[in-house]
């Protein structure tokens, strides 16, 4: 049987230049046996000892021996298979037995040994199943080798879509710069995101907080990598570890519920982390998010301040129950502009750019210039209430009372379409591509192509209103008013599981590629009629702890 030489190493990618002298290969090549090598006799029956042929014939058989192996040698293919079965004949069953023993391996061909190395990887290629690669690893050494190649795992990652997914919610990017390491495997890349993917599919590790919140509904969430902020309607914001769950801070200075905040910075050298906030106090507040340091108080608004937005870390807008926004510069703590126009409350806006789009209870949403104050589009159509507003930097989306969906363009103000398929309030709306997903109090889900314009899933995912949702390119987390959170597939529209137990109500979710915040309130157990809140924090990246992991899961990889 075949050895694997101390030269079977993983071979490159591509074969090695016609520059490379025969006389001096290049260490990383695979070098293949011109011919078997020759074994040794052994017998079985004194435990595979070594035997000497000297040992067991004279020096005239020796060389009887020899003139027969020659003359065997000499032979045509059928007269050799004659001679072979005259020898077989006289064999007694032991012989055989040991005849078949010595041939049965010595038929068994690697035929990737056997072809060259870029065959060999070609093959491989075409094998979508890690689980079945990893199986293949474990044939034999020289396999082993082959399955060490880059390439190989990194056509695995291009089928299974494993890259960064620039998933953003509230205006802000989940995901930190591409990552170029020297050291960095495809094949660890492949591992991590496949046990990645396959915790969302079974549960990753869960963290519970109980009472971490005062009593109170939470009104906002956002998180990074680092932190996890929570505006709750007693007052206050609270500020976690994104990894322990650990209370950091409390920041307290509005005299009203916080209804919005936003923060904006990795908390990197440089990039420290802003926060602004607004609330029922009127004012809006303006942090340093990585001390807790109060920076500004700004004021004009005259009623609670009810959706906040940053577009960087020098500009915030604000809309408010008073049927104004207002655009401030958050580094000086000043206002720049006041939006009128607003015949009613403003419920909701969205920023892309120097552009913002408003929704209000007037029933109209607007589009507005964020560098000169003015009023580009008045978007008319609906008959109720705007709940619900996204915005891309081409379409304008926005969600009613009047159970409608419309879709706007941003350039002209025209309506581009009507959808209908909600039978209640729709509030909730997320635009990512071509892909619209919204939630309404009627419980229900639905994903819409709006290049076809056509709704693609209906989800009847609550039984009471979806009080908050977010999706990416692989998935839906839903949560809603019936206390339930789900995850889905969007792909298919699937129920992939619930992701927590049971609660009252669902407050609010938020998550990344590896980890989902969702807070809750929950019924006491020694009393049902008490509540209690509860943050949950889960985790899906179950190699982040292992110091022998060669990838991050926050690192960006470019498959080009």
């Amino acid at each position: 049987m075949d050895l694997c030489r101390a030269d079977d190493l993983s071979p490159p990618a591509t074969p090695p230049g016609s520059s490379v002298s025969s006389s001096s290969p290049s260490p990383t090549l695979l070098t293949r046996p011109p011919q078997r090598l020759r074994p040794n006799y052994s017998d079985p029956s004194l435990g595979d000892m070594l035997i000497q042929p000297s040992a067991l014939f004279s020096a005239c058989e020796l060389d009887h021996l020899q003139q027969v192996k020659a003359a065997f040698q000499q032979m045509d293919p059928q007269q050799k298979q004659y001679f072979l079965f005259e020898i077989l004949n006289c064999c007694d069953t032991q012989q055989l037995n040991f005849v078949s023993s010595y041939i049965a391996p010595r038929l068994k061909i690697d035929f990737l040994k056997e072809l060259p190395i870029e065959i060999s990887l070609y093959i491989l290629s075409f094998i979508d199943d890690p689980k079945t690669l990893a199986r293949a690893s474990r044939v034999s050494t020289f396999w082993n080798s082959l399955l060490k190649d880059e390439t190989t795992w990194k056509t695995l990652c291009h089928k299974h879509h494993y890259r960064r997914r620039n998933s953003t919610i509230n205006g802000t990017s989940l995901l930190g710069p591409p990552a170029r390491r020297l050291d960095f495997s495809y094949r660890e890349y492949f591992k991590r995101k496949f046990n990645i993917e396959a915790a969302w599919e079974n549960g990753g590790k869960v963290s519970t907080f109980l009472d971490s919140l005062d009593p109170g509904l939470v009104t906002s969430l956002q998180f990074d990598d680092d932190i996890i902020v929570a505006g709750c309607d007693n007052h206050k914001i609270e500020v976690f570890d994104a990894r322990s769950g650990t209370k950091l801070r409390t920041m307290e200075g509005h005299e009203g519920g916080v209804w919005a905040l936003q923060f904006h910075g990795s908390g990197e050298p440089g990039d420290h982390r802003i926060l602004a906030s607004g609330g029922c106090d009127r004012n809006v507040r303006v942090w340093d998010l990585d001390t807790g340091r109060l920076l500004h108080v700004m004021r004009g608004h005259t009623s609670t301040v009810r959706c906040l937005k940053l577009r960087d870390k020098n500009t915030a807008v604000t809309g408010s129950r008073d049927n104004t926004l207002r655009v401030w510069d958050i580094e000086r703590g000043v206002q720049k502009f006041v939006l009128l126009g607003h015949q009613a409350s403003v419920r909701c806006l969205e920023i892309h750019g120097n552009l913002a789009v408003s929704g209000s209870y007037d029933s109209t949403a607007r589009i507005w210039d964020l560098d000169t104050g003015r009023c580009r589009h008045v978007l008319s159509g609906h008959y109720s209430q705007i709940y619900s507003i996204a915005f891309d930097g081409d379409k304008v989306i926005t969600g009613s009372l009047d159970t409608s969906i419309r879709v706007w363009s941003a350039e002209t103000g025209q309506c581009l379409a009507t959808l209908h398929g909600h039978t209640s309030l729709v509030g909730q709306l997320q635009l990512n591509g071509h892909t619209l997903v919204s939630g309404g109090s009627d419980g229900c889900l639905r994903v819409w192509d709006l290049d076809s314009l056509e709704c693609i899933h209906r989800i009847s995912a609550h039984d009471n209103s979806v009080t908050c949702l977010q999706f990416d390119d692989r998935r839906i987390i839903s949560g809603g008013n019936d206390g339930r959170t789900k995850l889905w597939d969007i792909k298919t529209g699937r129920l992939i599981r619930h992701l927590t137990h049971p609660a009252k109500t669902v407050w609010r979710l938020q998550f990344n590629d590896t980890k989902a915040v969702i807070v809750m309130q929950r019924r006491r157990s020694t009393n049902p009629d008490e509540s209690r809140s509860a943050m949950e924090l889960h985790n899906f990246d179950l190699l982040a702890d292992d110091p022998t992991a060669t990838v991050t899961a926050d690192e960006d990889v470019d498959m080009a």
